[in-house]
Parts: structure tokens; C-alpha cells; sequence
């Protein structure tokens, strides 16, 4: 009887390590502080050529800045975001990648992104579709590790567009 007990228990142990039991219990480590991502402002483009006292030419674009900080002890080597813009009517109007890496640990940036052809109230919302590129200190570039970094992605807006994933 006592051997007959132990091939259940290698049999159970076996479908459990095998169904990802042991995995699931040993991969809940606790994710990473939340990466804030904040859709900061939206100005229209400056004409070509234009003096200090010259109007700006909305019509010509818009420039988007978007604040991010590095809540993590080690730096952020690889940013890179695929951003979707939507027009007033809900249609996707640019597609575009967005890089925001080196970034220093406990750091804040500004980056500054140029939208030809689209004025500023033509943007109705600022989607991250994806991470196409994501690491954290000497971490490597993984589907593992840009699904996380998606994950932690905090977004907010103080624009009139809404940042969204």
C-alpha cells in the first residue's frame, strides 16, 4: 500500500509542476513601483520661418509633450512606446513610436514629439497601443519584460486629449 501511495503523489506532483503550479507560485513576485506616463501639453506648431511676433499657424500640427518618471533604483534603459492619435471623430489619424529611454533612475523627463498635419484640437485622445522595447537595469528586452512594463504604465492627462492604454 505504501508504494501505491507513493506513485499517486509522484503522479499528482507530476501534473502539478507540469500544469505550471510550481511556476504560478515561484512567478508572483511582487511587480515594480507604477511607471507614471502624463500626457502634459499639447501646443500648435510655430509656422516655418515665423518671427517671436508672429502668430502661430495651428493648422501646421501639433507638439505633444509627455512627462514620464522612473520610479525604480536602477535606470531604464529601453523605453519605447507605439502610440495610436485619434481624431475629434475617433479615427486613428498618426501611428508613431515614441522613445523615452535613457532614463535616469528616480528620474522625471520631458519628451517633445512634432505632429505634422494634425492641429491641436483635432486630437481627441493619445492611445499607447504597445511596448516595443522595455529594460530595467541590466534586465534584457523581453516579451516578458515589455508586458510588464505595460502593465506598470500609470497614464494621465492634463491636456485636453485623453492618454489611454
Amino acid at each position: 500500500m505504501g508504494s501505491m501511495r507513493k506513485r499517486w503523489w509522484l503522479v499528482a506532483t507530476g501534473l502539478y509542476l507540469f500544469s505550471g503550479g510550481w511556476q504560478d507560485a515561484n512567478s508572483q513576485a511582487k511587480p515594480g513601483p507604477p511607471i507614471p506616463v502624463e500626457l502634459n501639453r499639447l501646443e500648435p506648431l510655430p509656422a516655418t520661418g515665423s518671427s517671436p511676433g508672429e502668430a502661430e499657424a495651428s493648422g501646421r500640427g501639433c507638439r505633444v509633450y509627455i512627462m514620464v518618471t522612473n520610479p525604480d533604483p536602477e535606470p531604464i534603459s529601453q523605453l519605447l512606446l507605439d502610440v495610436m492619435l485619434f481624431n475629434t471623430n475617433g479615427i486613428v489619424f498618426h501611428r508613431g513610436s515614441f522613445d523615452f529611454a535613457p532614463l535616469a533612475a528616480h528620474k522625471t523627463l520631458v519628451r517633445v514629439f512634432d505632429i505634422q498635419g494634425q492641429p491641436c484640437d483635432g486630437i481627441s485622445r493619445v492611445l499607447v497601443n504597445d511596448v516595443l522595447a522595455c529594460s530595467v537595469g541590466q534586465g534584457t528586452d523581453t516579451n516578458q519584460q515589455r508586458q510588464a512594463c505595460l502593465d506598470r504604465l500609470q497614464l494621465s492627462s492634463r491636456a485636453k486629449a485623453e492618454l489611454t492604454k
